[in-house]
């Protein structure tokens, strides 16, 4: 197991909308280079690239077409060994995705395997006959809409894909696709990347038999018919955990980070795949789809401990694939901005700070004419995809957020200009400063890094709770709503150390606890 993994804060950042070098309009590696000052300046422990993957761009990097080159588009090699370098130099771990659950229909694996069922690489996607009639092999759904299964005219059969129809699913069960994979793995870790965050681990496996999904009863039809299913043969099969322990038999020093989905159980199986041998921590879409109350919250701690223990989860309350938390779960304003921040950084595990979250964005309003997510654009507008929370980083408060010189591939709103990194400098009560102090606070108590989590009786509109390691004990509470609740502030939060009545945090703002 990897020891700094556990309690690892992780700063994940997306090329495209970091910071832009050469005025194309989209980020690129060496703009996350220029960046790279103000992510060690926060105080975290490592940095997530999402791809940068030589792809076409059809779900932004995510339909790898080589998985062991760089897009042009972000630069060359070149630019990403001067990432490593500069952010080890700094302190920093850097960690990458492996997109290893499917690849772009341009990939030259799947060209070959398309041409023919006689071809070397037949056997290396998820190929299957029609039925008599002609129909898809089995009701299986894709998540971004339609059926999971497109016809291949050359090959005269049907082949799976979970997501867009050019993201053909990799058969892990193909002893070779598996020795490719860890071979491009392999790669990375020899230019000397510290861990993986492993994309859909749930989606890696299916069933071999192909069996139907039994349908999940709605009262509402919902827009997405991917939830009309349970997915008991698609996806999570119960061989999953052998295949995570391949990974990490082969990859025993690195951090493997695992993104599983929001299908019934999520802590279950987060569980699962962080036992000895398994992943280093996994994280779960689903808690960002939980209510957000006093009530909701203890209940998702309450079973995150039962089920999932202490370390092996790791906490997002945003990331690329969901609306920012601000506007998801807070009200817009910096002072719940500052409580998420708080009550994120004082769980046990590792975290995930997601890219602007540091700053207290909410989530972008973008038209339909500028949408550039296909999954937006198929269900708006009652989803309106996943480009509201992917809009480029306000370095500065001029028109372009000083993230480029030319036009941004997605439009800044101008409520993010006044969150812009240079306003925020000078200002001593920004969300910035406060995620600084936060984090250095974060390092400086075993408590919050290593210790226990106890949950406490308080006023039921509260979240109360204490984190142990040894002789550090602090009592953590949160007012998780806009309205004051006694003397408690809107938004209000504080850590009270043991035999201390005074509230204490890692800087400037102290708040005062009834």
């Amino acid at each position: 197991m990897v020891g700094w993994a556990r309690a690892a804060v992780v700063y994940q950042v997306c090329p495209r909308s970091f910071k832009d070098s050469n005025g194309d309009g989209v980020g690129d590696l060496a703009g996350i280079l220029a960046g790279l000052p103000h992510i060690v300046g926060l105080g975290v422990d490592a940095l997530w690239i999402t791809p940068f993957y030589a792809s076409p761009m059809a779900d932004f990097g995510y339909d790898v077409a080589d998985f062991t080159a760089v897009d042009p588009l972000f630069g060359g090699m070149d630019d990403f060994d001067a990432v490593v370098v500069a952010a080890h130099a700094s302190g920093l771990k850097v960690i990458v995705d492996q997109v290893w659950g499917h690849s772009s229909d341009r990939h030259p694996w799947f060209i070959d395997s398309r041409s023919s069922a006689c071809a070397d690489k037949a056997d290396w996607y998820v190929w299957a006959d029609a039925k008599p009639d002609g129909s898809p092999p089995n009701n299986w759904l894709s998540v971004f809409g339609g059926p999971a299964w497109t016809w291949e005219p050359r090959r005269r059969q049907y082949y799976l894909h979970h997501f867009l129809a050019c993201q053909p699913a990799l058969n892990w069960r193909n002893p070779a696709v598996a020795e490719a994979l860890f071979a491009a793995g392999a790669f990375w870790q020899a230019r000397g990347v510290d861990g993986f965050r492993l994309d859909a681990v749930d989606f890696l496996l299916h069933d071999p038999d192909l069996r139907d999904n039994p349908p999940r009863p709605h009262a509402v039809i919902p827009a997405r018919l991917f939830g009309l299913q349970q997915h008991r043969f698609d996806m999570a099969q119960p061989d999953l955990p052998a295949l995570l322990e391949r990974m990490r038999a082969r990859f025993p020093a690195l951090m493997l980070v695992g993104e599983l989905s929001s299908e019934p159980d999520p802590l279950v199986r987060a569980a699962a795949a962080t036992r000895p041998g398994r992943l280093s921590l996994a994280y779960t879409l689903g808690l960002m789809k939980r209510p957000f109350t006093a009530a909701g919250i203890r209940g998702w701690l309450a079973e995150a401990m039962e089920k999932a223990g202490e370390g092996g989860l790791m906490w997002a309350f945003s990331n690329h694939d969901v609306a920012r938390v601000v506007s998801r779960w807070g009200d817009g304003s910096p002072a719940s901005a500052k409580m998420l921040l708080a009550l994120l950084l004082a769980l046990p595990g590792g975290i995930c700070l997601y890219q602007g979250e540091e700053l207290g964005l909410p989530e972008a309003e973008i038209a339909f004419e500028h949408l550039q997510d296909p999954y937006g654009k198929t269900f708006y507008p009652q989803f309106k995809g996943r480009d509201g929370c992917r809009t480029p980083m306000p370095w500065t408060a001029e028109p372009a957020a000083g993230f480029t010189t030319g036009t941004p591939w997605l439009p800044i709103p101008s409520e993010h200009l006044s969150l812009a990194i240079d306003r925020q400098e000078g200002a001593a009560d920004s969300v910035l400063r406060f995620a600084r102090n936060m984090l250095r606070f974060r390092r400086q108590r075993d408590s919050l890094r290593a210790g226990a989590l106890r949950l406490i009786d308080a006023d039921p509109r509260l979240v109360a709770f204490e984190r142990r390691a040894g002789a550090d004990r602090l009592l953590c509470l949160f007012n998780p709503t806009a309205a004051a609740v006694g003397d408690w502030p809107a938004w209000g939060f504080g850590f009270i150390e043991e035999g201390d009545p005074a509230a204490v945090m890692g800087g400037e703002m102290r708040v005062t606890l009834p």
